[in-house]
């Protein structure tokens, strides 16, 4: 009989919860929950997937910028004075006189 009995109350209770969810007044608020949960987890979702595309981005941006610190320093070896002297006698080159230098700003 308690079981019957308690059986009838969670089944009073669900319909209870029925009616007043389908309702004339419930079913607008219920609705409105629902919608608001929906987008939460979508505004959410969208938020976590430009957070990762803004992690990659900035990996990205870190990786060129070695990329052309590398650059600058090769630069550097490939136009040192000593660099250059060497390949002006692989070549035969001599040095430059006075008026074969040009200066450009």
């Amino acid at each position: 009989m308690a079981a019957s009995k308690k059986s009838s109350e969670k089944f009073q209770l669900g319909a209870k919860i029925k009616e007043i969810i389908f309702s004339s007044q419930g079913f607008p608020i219920f609705l409105s929950f629902t919608t608001l949960a929906i987008l939460f987890v979508l505004f959410r979702m969208k938020n976590v997937e430009m957070d990762y595309t803004i992690t990659k981005t900035n990996r990205e941006i870190e990786k060129v910028i070695l990329d052309n610190k590398e650059l600058k320093a090769k630069k550097a070896r490939m136009l040192s004075a000593e660099k250059l002297r060497k390949l002006a006698a692989a070549h035969n080159l001599d040095q430059p006189k006075q008026d074969q230098i040009i200066v450009i700003p």
